[in-house]
């Protein structure tokens, strides 16, 4: 495989605002997914200022590894991606498994987008 291969599998996903609890069912949606630059103990903690928290990961969706299940977060909470158009589209498939994904906003280039999906728990309109 190619390195430019490569680099359009990969989305970076960053998010902020919510609970770790939050954060962290968020990326276990996608590592069901998904292989991630994050080792698997690399759990989202609280700041230790009380400063707003930023979660980043990197996903390569060339290969899919499972399906993730439904998933319950305490509030919705929004997700920014960035990567290729498919690889972007092939993430918000796979977070649509576990989540109500809405796309709330998009910035597009010639070879990569950057989009904004509001989760929500599923049913919740």
């Amino acid at each position: 495989m190619s390195t430019a291969q490569d680099e359009s599998a990969q989305v970076a996903v960053t998010f902020d605002g919510c609970a770790k609890e939050d954060a962290q069912t968020v990326l276990d949606a996608l590592n069901t997914s998904f292989a991630s630059d994050r080792e698997p103990d690399d759990i989202p903690q609280d700041s230790v200022d009380g400063r707003p928290m930023v979660w980043s990961a990197t996903f390569d969706v060339s290969r899919t590894l499972g399906v993730p299940g439904p998933a319950r977060l305490g509030e919705s909470l929004t997700v920014t991606a960035q990567g290729g158009y498919r690889a972007v589209d092939r993430l918000r498939e796979s977070l649509a498994e576990a989540f109500t994904v809405r796309v709330v906003g998009t910035a597009a280039g010639d070879q990569e987008q950057e989009a904004r999906f509001r989760l929500e728990n599923h049913g919740v309109a």
